[in-house]
């Protein structure tokens, strides 16, 4: 049976099951899919090659070939992968591949569906959906501004702990937005960053209001939908504030690496990129704190010297005050956040929050 993905999206009893291979898999993929491929990358590729080279029954025979011996196995993994809930099968266009694992799944009695338009057409959902949105359907937002190193993810990830209403945007991203910010993260491309949005959108559309961390436009490698962008900026900002020497320790443990070369190379890389719009001094100072391992010096100098007078420029757009949040104290400061967000919205008789005022920073 075939379904389209608005059919399915708001299902809780099904499993989605990506039968492509591992390279499409990872390129992107529905949020929330398994992989369990029918093809490997170099199997597919054989295909692929016999079906331009040869023909299309010859394609055809050699993927037979391949996934014969490969039923068994695959079965037992979506039955596992599954448990109690129905299997959603789908590949790139909802054609062979997706088509003969769901006949081989009701042959063995396990009732499944095959996403109708395979990946490409929850592509086109999901992107069309993005493109209707308009900034005034979105819940309001709380937006938490600071500088560089002051912890604003880190208090984002308190905050969705506590099941507050957070769009992890560099989470989407996988990348900080700095030149630093790919560091020990696999940064999205558009498709995945879009795809997780719209999860994330879609689960948390009757929200009260929605917390996001003051981004710009473009966030790694991927863009912001101009409709969220513009939301952003009518959002409801707040301040988040530390000391130096909190921000220097915080932004050295988010940037860590377990591996030290693959911390120092990739630290190296990105300053490879910056330094020449740094001052004859202030290269020579970062260089010597680099080859010296000083990653305190380097991370102090680059915050005061070079992120903050950018970020202190930034600033200067915005024209209405900000709700100040010490953030020396990261519980402390997400307790502050959860009750400015309630002092923004009012509790109905059913327990809602509901907005009370415009644009009130």
């Amino acid at each position: 049976m075939d379904q389209t993905f608005a059919q399915l999206e708001r299902r809780a009893d099904v499993a989605w099951i990506d039968v492509r291979s591992e390279g499409e898999y990872a390129e992107s993929h529905v949020p929330g899919a398994v992989s369990v491929p029918l093809f490997d990358n170099e199997e597919r590729a054989e295909i692929g090659t016999l079906y331009k080279q040869v023909g299309p029954e010859r394609a055809r025979e050699r993927g037979l070939e391949i996934a014969s011996r490969k039923l068994p196995n695959l079965v037992r993994a979506i039955r596992e992968r599954a448990g109690d809930r129905i299997p959603v099968i789908y590949c790139w266009r909802g054609g062979m591949r997706s088509q003969s694992v769901t006949t081989v799944l009701g042959l063995m009695g396990i009732p499944a569906v095959r996403l109708a338009g395979g990946y490409r057409a929850y592509r086109v959902h999901i992107t069309e959906w993005l493109a209707s949105m308009r900034a005034d359907k979105l819940p309001p937002l709380l937006v938490i501004h600071g500088m560089t190193g002051v912890g604003k993810s880190m208090l984002l990830q308190l905050l969705k702990e506590r099941g507050e209403p957070v769009l992890d945007l560099e989470g989407f991203a996988g990348h900080r937005g700095s030149v630093f910010g790919g560091i020990g993260l696999k940064p999205a491309n558009q498709r995945e960053f879009d795809g997780r949005l719209y999860d994330a959108l879609q689960r948390q559309q009757n929200a009260p209001y929605l917390i996001i961390e003051a981004e710009s436009k473009r966030i790694g490698h991927v863009n912001m939908p101009d409709f969220l962008y513009e939301a952003k900026l009518r959002g409801h900002n707040l301040l988040l504030f530390a000391s130096l020497k909190t921000r220097v320790v915080r932004t050295l443990l988010q940037y860590r690496l377990d591996d030290e070369q693959a911390f120092v190379s990739a630290v190296g890389h990105a300053l490879a990129r910056i330094e020449r719009r740094f001052s004859p001094a202030f290269r020579t100072f970062v260089s010597e704190a680099f080859l010296a391992r000083d990653w305190h010096s380097l991370i102090a100098a680059l915050l005061t010297d070079y992120y903050d007078p950018r970020y202190e420029h930034a600033m200067k757009s915005y024209t209405h005050p900000f709700y100040e949040v010490d953030g020396e104290d990261l519980e402390k400061a997400a307790d502050e956040v959860v009750a400015r967000a309630y002092s923004a919205f009012a509790v109905t008789d059913s327990g809602q929050r509901e907005w009370i005022g415009g644009r009130t920073n």
